[in-house]
């Protein structure tokens, strides 16, 4: 019997990377066959997957194709396409599967594409894939399949990387829109930026063309803010929170100079309070930027600068704790006169 378990259901992808199968580990043909060479070009060219539109293109039928499957050398993923190999599937193979299986008006799109373009921290459990809205395609496990009224094969897809896929600042919004909750969205804005994928130019104005989508109001604050100075999705988040609670929002990545007359940046700054917040992630581990960080909260203390310090998972997991904090310290802290104008 053929095997039709799915195999694109055998794992959540980790990153997409190589390490891909030659074409010719893919194949069981006779060498010196008419269609070979077309044949291990194509396989070359999409790591081993292959619809059974291109099989019958280069002279392979249904009894070929079912043979293969029954010896155990090839398998099928959703009736359209062929995996040539029986051995683990990769990450790229996951992506072309889809894309084939999704057809040819098919792009690789939203965090899927975005991490193919070298986005990290944000991996999908599904692979994405988008269509346009007339394009009918039958649900299938492992994909998640996107119907767009404004997708255009033609302007929206990146025309030389493979898989075919959008363009990163798509992606990258998309990403971030299809996102159920509003501080994982912010954290893929704000890692691309800091990932040096996109700008924050360049994502305002893609978002700018769109209409009414998930998050859009607070996805334009946060650029505002990236553009300001903040590239962590922490310290992003300190400014969302500060702005839902209704507090004053600091000002980030604040030049002072310490003792030694050095430069040092703070993460987040009052000026009015002489308040500063300070975020450790997980640079932090490093046992010489911990130090280092002491000396500096030392240097701010001699300023009469106070300084809360939260870590970038309590952030996540309970900002409504630092939030009460920060509300006690404005109400306890005196606020300097500003200056005569």
């Amino acid at each position: 019997m053929p095997d039709t378990r799915n195999p694109l259901q055998a794992r959540r992808p980790a990153a997409f990377a190589a390490g891909l199968p030659r074409a010719g580990d893919c194949l069981d043909l006779a060498a010196g066959s008419d269609y070979s060479g077309p044949l291990s070009a194509i396989l070359a060219a999409q790591d081993g997957v292959i619809s059974r539109a291109q099989l019958r293109e280069v002279g392979i039928g249904r009894d070929h194709i079912h043979a293969q499957v029954v010896a155990r050398r090839w398998r099928l993923f959703a009736r359209r396409v062929v995996i040539t190999h029986r051995g683990p599937i990769t990450d790229r193979q996951r992506c072309w599967a889809a894309l084939l299986a999704a057809g040819p008006r098919a792009a690789l799109c939203g965090l899927t594409a975005a991490v193919l373009d070298g986005l990290t921290g944000f991996e999908p459990e599904a692979v994405h894939v988008v269509v346009p809205r007339s394009v009918r395609v039958p649900q299938m496990p492992g994909i998640q399949v996107h119907e767009s009224r404004r997708f255009s094969p033609d302007d929206d897809v990146h025309p030389v990387r493979s898989p075919p896929r959008t363009r990163i600042v798509r992606s990258v919004v998309d990403g971030a829109v299809w996102s159920t909750t509003p501080p994982r969205a912010v954290g893929i804005l704000a890692a691309a930026v800091q990932q040096r994928l996109v700008t924050a130019t360049q994502l305002r104005g893609y978002l700018g063309t769109l209409g009414t989508v998930r998050h859009r109001g607070l996805l334009v604050a946060v650029l505002d803010d990236i553009e300001g100075g903040a590239h962590s999705f922490a310290e992003l988040r300190i400014g969302w929170l500060c702005r839902r609670a209704g507090l004053p929002t600091p000002q980030r990545q604040v030049v002072r100079l310490d003792g030694d007359g050095r430069r040092r940046y703070l993460d987040c700054y009052w000026r009015d309070w002489d308040l500063s917040v300070e975020i450790d992630g997980g640079v932090h581990l490093a046992a010489e930027r911990w130090r280092d960080d002491l000396f500096r909260q030392n240097d701010l203390m001699i300023d009469e600068v106070r300084v809360l310090r939260y870590s970038s998972l309590d952030l996540r997991l309970r900002p409504e704790k630092a939030m009460e904090q920060l509300a006690r310290a404005f109400k306890r802290l005196p606020r300097r006169p500003r200056p005569a104008s």
